[in-house]
């Protein structure tokens, strides 16, 4: 049957009676419900009701007699008169602090944040030859920028005679993970290396930029500029030259070197620039424990023809391994 008001969570009772023998010592004895106060009770003793104000307190299932009952068998009765009938749970957000107990203690709890061993990320430049990178323990991804070795210049002289720049080196990290090849050299302009990147490495991989080109070949005295290297994302091409070597490349840039001048002497040419290298920029995440790695060196200066100048080296490979955790 539906109730008008809270709804009761307990609703039967049973009437109850509890009997204890007395022994003219023991003043407590165990109830057999818990109740809330004294008037939830009639207490008898060998046959004399008990006043509730002042013969004896009660305390969930424990009844306390200020004397010590007489002894005797089943002389002690407890009558429950007035039981609970209906539990009502206090509306959310009703119970104020002047509703608790005043030893309640709250303890506020302590949060303490997650720490990873090396939770700062770790960098480390690889500039040289090859070998192994380690990845450090706990970390959970790897960021890794890389370049092939960059083109060498070529020579200025007379048509036919300059060397070419050589070819730069590759540079690769993980077993056919990542690849960037490295930048061409010849004397007239050359082209730039390519990049690869393969699974599980995601990212960016671009091929490198071409060298400047050559001054064409000439009957009079003029001196003529050599081409300028191509330049990589670290920069630090090397520059032609009039009546002068080319500049080489800056040292694991990836970027390809000057071309070579003439010396005004006819007939005539400058050299081209040498081309930059491939370039990759990567994540990998869940990275392998360590990885191969092997740094491409730049090529080599094309040599100087009759009336001309020898070119720059072009700049060799790096690597850069970012560890996050």
């Amino acid at each position: 049957m539906a109730v008008i008001g809270n709804s009761s969570t307990q609703q039967a009772f049973t009437p109850a009676i509890d009997y204890f023998s007395g022994n003219a010592s023991t003043t407590a004895f165990t109830l057999s419900r818990p109740v809330a106060s004294v008037a939830q009770i009639q207490v008898v003793i060998d046959n004399v009701a008990q006043n509730p104000s002042s013969a004896y307190t009660v305390s969930a299932n424990t009844i306390t007699f200020t004397s010590a009952p007489l002894s005797g068998t089943n002389n002690i009765y407890v009558y429950y008169t007035s039981p609970i009938t209906q539990v009502i749970a206090p509306g959310q957000g009703t119970v104020t602090t002047t509703s608790l107990a005043s030893s309640l203690t709250l303890t506020t709890p302590t949060l303490t944040s997650p720490i990873i061993t090396g939770s700062t990320p770790q960098f480390i430049q690889l500039t040289t030859g090859s070998g192994t990178y380690t990845t450090p323990t706990n970390a959970r991804y790897l960021l890794v920028k890389m370049v092939g070795g960059g083109g060498g210049g070529g020579g200025g002289g007379n048509n036919g005679t300059a060397g070419n720049g050589g070819v730069g080196g590759s540079t690769t990290f993980g077993t056919s993970l990542l690849t960037c090849t490295g930048g061409q050299g010849t004397t007239t302009g050359s082209s730039g290396g390519t990049a690869t990147l393969n699974s599980p490495a995601i990212g960016i991989a671009n091929t490198g930029n071409k060298g400047g080109g050559f001054g064409a070949l000439v009957t009079s005295a003029v001196y003529l500029t050599g081409g300028t290297g191509a330049s990589s994302p670290f920069g630090g091409c090397g520059t032609g030259a009039a009546n002068d070597t080319g500049q080489a490349a800056q040292a694991n840039s990836g970027s390809g070197g000057g071309g070579g001048g003439n010396n005004g002497s006819q007939p005539a040419f400058s050299g081209g620039g040498g081309g930059s290298a491939g370039y990759i920029e990567a994540i990998i995440n869940s990275p392998s424990a360590s990885y191969s790695y092997s740094i491409g060196a730049g090529g080599t200066a094309g040599t100087a023809g009759t009336n001309g100048f020898a070119g720059g080296a072009g700049g060799s490979g790096i690597i850069y391994v970012f560890a996050f955790f």
